[in-house]
C-alpha cells in the first residue's frame, strides 16, 4: 500500500473521479474502543501478558438454553431462507412481550424492527428521522458510535458536557442553553457508556417533559437497562413521560444483558410510520437478521432473567473492586457507577507528571504510556468527547481485574 505524501491535494480539492473514498466516509473515525480491543488481542497472540480493559462485552458465555434454541434453529430448512427484513414474527412477539414486562412500555410488532446488533440500530434510527443539518443533543461523555452514526446520517451532533462534579448527568438547563432551531433529537442513554451513570426518575421526567414542551424528538438507548447496582433502577423516558411516546424511539437488544455480543441482535421500537421506513432502508441495506440469531433471541427473551441476575451479580463485585483500587492512586478521581459495566475516572491530575521516564500531555499519551509499560489496554477519554479520562470496562475475570488495576497502581502510584 503506498503511502499518501502530504504534498498530494487534500480529498476535498480532488475531481470526483479521483477521489477513492467518498468524503462521508473518509470523515468516518475508527472506533475506538474496537481499535483498542484489537491491539490488546494482538499484543496478547504476540506472547505479551496484556489485560485489556477495551471492549465493552461480558465474559461470561452466552447462556445454554439461547445456544441450544440456535442449534435447533440451524436444523430447521426454514431458516436457511429469507425471511421478512423486519424480523421473524415470533421475535416481534418476544420483544413486546419483553418490554411490557421490563419497562412496562406497551407496543405491538408493527413498533418493532429487528437489527443487526444495537449499532445498526441506532444508525437506522437516526437514518430516517433525520435531514442534512439536523442537529442532535448529545450528552457528552457519550458512546464513541453515536456521532459518527448521526453525522452518516447527514445531522450535527451538538455535545453538551457534563462532568464528574455532576456524576455525569446533564441537565434540562444544560440541554435548553445548547438548543437552536435546528435541534431534532435528543439522544439519551441511561444507564449510560461510558461513565455507568444512571438518571433517577424524577431528571428523566425533567428532561423528558423538555422534549415534549420544545417538540422535540429522542432517541433513547436502553441496551444496559438490566445492569443497574445497589437497588437502582433505570426507568424508561416513554413510560416515565408517555405524552412522548409518538416522539421517542426506543434502541435496544440482547448483547449485554444475555452476553451476546457476537450474535448481532438489536432492536428498534417506535411510531409505526417511523418503522416502516427504517424497514425499508433496512430491506436495502441487509434484508433480516440472521435466523438462527432470532432464534436465539427468542430464547434469551422469552426465558427468565436468572442467568442475568448471576452476570449482574458478578460485575457488582467487580464494580466495587476496581472503584476501590483506583482511588488508591493519587491524581485519579473515580465516581462510583450506578449501571452498565464501565468506570470514568478523571486522570487529569495525572498528566503533565512523570509517568516511568515519560509524561503525557493529554489522555490518549497516557493511554500508550499505559499500554507499553503497563500492558494494561484502556481507552481514552477523547474517544467519548471529554478528554481527561479513560474508561475501563470492568466486564472481564475477577483476577485480571485484580492484576490489571494493580499494574495500573505500581506504574501510577510513583508518578511524580
Amino acid at each position: 500500500m503506498t503511502a499518501v505524501s502530504s504534498s498530494e491535494p487534500a480529498l476535498s480539492e480532488l475531481p470526483p473521479a479521483q477521489r477513492r473514498i467518498s468524503r462521508r466516509i473518509a470523515a468516518i473515525t475508527e472506533s475506538a474502543t474496537l481499535a483498542v480491543d484489537a491491539k490488546a488481542k494482538a499484543l496478547k497472540a504476540a506472547g505479551k501478558p496484556v489485560i485489556g480493559f477495551g471492549a465493552g462485552e461480558p465474559d461470561f458465555p452466552t447462556p445454554d438454553y439461547i445456544v441450544e434454541a440456535a442449534v435447533a434453529a440451524c436444523r430447521q430448512p426454514a431458516m436457511h431462507r429469507y425471511t421478512p427484513a423486519g424480523g421473524l414474527p415470533a421475535l416481534k412477539d418476544a420483544i413486546v412481550a419483553k418490554t411490557a414486562r421490563d419497562s412496562g412500555l406497551a407496543i405491538t410488532p408493527a413498533n418493532v424492527l429487528v437489527t443487526n446488533g444495537g449499532k445498526q440500530a441506532v444508525y437506522e434510527a437516526f437514518a430516517t428521522m433525520l435531514d442534512p443539518g439536523d442537529e442532535v443533543l448529545l450528552p457528552a461523555p457519550f458512546w464513541t458510535t453515536y456521532p459518527e452514526a448521526i453525522r452518516l446520517a447527514g445531522g450535527v451532533p451538538v455535545p453538551v458536557v457534563a462532568d464528574e462534579q455532576s456524576g455525569y448527568l446533564v441537565s434540562a438547563a444544560q440541554l435548553e442553553a445548547a438548543r437552536t432551531p435546528r435541534t431534532k433529537v435528543l439522544l439519551f442513554c441511561s444507564p449510560s457508556n461510558p461513565t455507568g451513570a444512571v438518571y433517577p426518575a424524577e431528571a428523566v421526567e425533567e428532561i423528558g417533559r423538555w422534549a415534549l414542551d420544545n417538540g422535540l424528538w429522542v432517541l433513547t438507548d436502553e441496551i444496559y437497562e438490566h445492569l443497574t447496582y445497589g437497588g437502582v433502577s433505570a426507568p424508561s423516558l416513554p413510560v416515565v413521560v408517555p405524552e412522548l411516546a409518538d416522539r421517542t424511539v426506543v434502541v435496544n437488544g440482547v448483547a449485554k444483558t444475555y452476553a451476546m455480543t457476537g450474535w448481532r441482535v438489536g432492536w428498534v421500537i417506535g411510531p409505526t410510520d417511523v418503522v416502516k421506513a427504517a424497514t425499508n432502508l433496512q430491506s436495502h441495506a441487509t434484508s433480516n437478521v440472521a435466523n438462527v440469531s432470532q432464534a436465539a433471541a427468542v430464547a434469551a427473551l422469552t426465558g427468565d432473567l436468572s442467568a442475568v441476575a448471576v452476570m449482574r451479580e458478578a460485575f457488582d463485585r467487580r464494580r466495587r473492586t476496581i472503584v476501590s483500587m483506583l482511588r488508591e492512586i493519587p491524581g485519579v478521581a473515580c465516581p462510583e457507577p450506578q449501571g452498565a459495566f464501565y468506570v470514568y475516572p478523571s486522570v487529569k491530575g495525572l498528566l503533565g507528571r512523570d509517568i516511568g521516564g515519560r509524561t503525557a500531555q493529554d489522555t490518549v499519551e497516557l493511554a500508550e504510556i499505559i499500554l507499553e509499560q503497563a500492558e494494561v489496554a484502556v481507552v481514552p477519554g477523547e474517544a467519548f468527547g471529554t478528554p481527561g479520562y479513560l474508561r475501563l470496562s470492568y466486564a472481564l475475570g475477577d483476577d485480571d481485574l485484580a492484576e490489571g488495576v494493580g499494574r495500573l497502581q505500581r506504574l501510577l502510584g510513583s508518578a511524580g
